[in-house]
C-alpha cells in the first residue's frame, strides 16, 4: 500500500467534509492515508514547499503555489452573504480602523486579504493564531481583529462590537460568493491517480451532508466545545453545494478575488485557474 499525505485543519468543518475518507467509509485504492492536520496558515506554508499530496488551503495562498497545486472542484468553503467578521471593543465607523491595530489569523489567509481590499485605509496588521483573537481584542492587546471558524457564530457572547461582516460585504459588492479555502492536489502526482482522489473527497463531502449525523458526531472532536446545535449549523455554513462542486460560480468568485488583489497592488498578477473538475 502507498501513502497519500493530506492536510486539513482541525476544525468542525474540514473534519466534517473528510468523515468519509477518516472513517475508512470512503477509500482509494492501492492508498493508505495519512491525515495531517494543522491550522490553515501552517497548511498555507507547507504548501509553498510542496510538502503535501493534497492540502487545504486559504484561497489567498493560492497565487503562490499554482505552479505546485491544481485546484479540485470538490473541497473549497465558501460563504454566501457571510464569512470572515472584523470586531472591536466598541462601535467604529469603518473608517476609524485607520491607523488602528487589527488581530489577524495570518498573513495568507483570506480573511487578511479582504480585510486590506475593505479597509481603506493604512493599519497596522498584527498576526496570531485565530484563536486568540478574540481575547486580543477583549483585552485590548489590538483595537479590532479579523474572526474566523466557528468564532463567526460564538463573537455574540463576549460583549464585542461587530464593524463589518467581510462575506457580506464581498457579496454586496460583486453578487458573488467569497471562496475563502480550497482544497489543492500536487502536480507530481499522475492525472489518473489526481481524478481517483478528487472524486475520493467528493464522494467524502457528499457522504457526510448525506449521512450528517454521524459526521457531525465526528466533527464535534474538533469544535473546539461547541454545542452540537453549533457545530451542525457551522458544518451546514461552509460545507455546502459549494463544496460538493464551486462550479462555473466559484470559478468567478476566484477571478475576482485575484483581478481585485492584482488592481490593488496586492498581487503582482492573477494566477492560472487550474481546475479538476470531477
Amino acid at each position: 500500500m502507498k501513502t497519500l499525505s493530506i492536510g486539513h485543519s482541525p476544525d468542525a468543518d474540514d473534519a466534517f467534509m473528510f468523515y468519509g475518507l477518516a472513517s475508512e467509509r470512503v477509500r482509494i485504492e492501492g492508498y493508505t492515508i495519512d491525515h495531517v492536520m494543522e491550522d490553515i496558515e501552517t497548511l498555507n506554508r507547507r504548501a509553498r514547499r510542496g510538502e503535501l499530496d493534497v492540502t487545504a488551503i486559504s484561497a489567498a495562498a493560492y497565487p503562490e503555489v499554482a505552479h505546485l497545486y491544481r485546484i479540485m472542484s470538490c473541497g473549497a468553503s465558501v460563504g454566501r452573504k457571510y464569512g470572515p467578521i472584523v470586531l472591536a471593543r466598541e462601535p467604529l465607523p469603518l473608517e476609524a480602523l485607520a491607523g488602528r491595530r487589527i488581530a489577524v489569523p495570518g498573513a495568507q489567509t483570506t480573511a487578511y486579504l479582504l480585510l486590506r481590499l475593505y479597509v481603506p485605509a493604512a493599519f497596522t496588521p498584527v498576526m496570531m493564531d485565530f484563536d486568540h483573537v478574540m481575547e486580543a481584542v477583549a483585552s485590548g492587546e489590538t483595537d479590532a481583529g479579523v474572526i474566523i471558524h466557528e468564532g463567526q457564530l460564538t463573537w455574540q457572547t463576549t460583549g464585542l462590537h461587530r464593524i463589518l461582516d467581510l462575506g457580506e460585504a464581498w457579496m454586496e459588492d460583486t453578487a458573488l460568493p467569497i471562496p475563502l479555502g480550497l482544497d489543492v492536489i500536487r502536480r507530481g502526482l499522475d492525472d489518473a491517480l489526481m481524478t481517483r482522489v478528487a472524486s475520493a473527497l467528493k464522494e467524502s463531502i457528499v457522504l457526510a451532508r448525506t449521512d450528517e449525523d454521524a459526521a457531525v458526531d465526528y466533527a464535534m472532536q474538533f469544535g473546539r466545545g461547541l454545542d452540537r446545535k453549533t457545530c451542525q449549523e457551522f458544518v451546514r455554513m461552509y460545507v455546502n453545494a459549494d463544496t460538493v462542486d464551486m462550479g462555473d460560480e466559484g470559478a468567478r468568485a476566484l477571478a475576482a478575488l485575484y483581478g481585485r488583489a492584482r488592481d490593488r497592488g496586492i498581487l503582482h498578477a492573477t494566477p492560472n485557474l487550474d481546475i479538476l473538475q470531477v
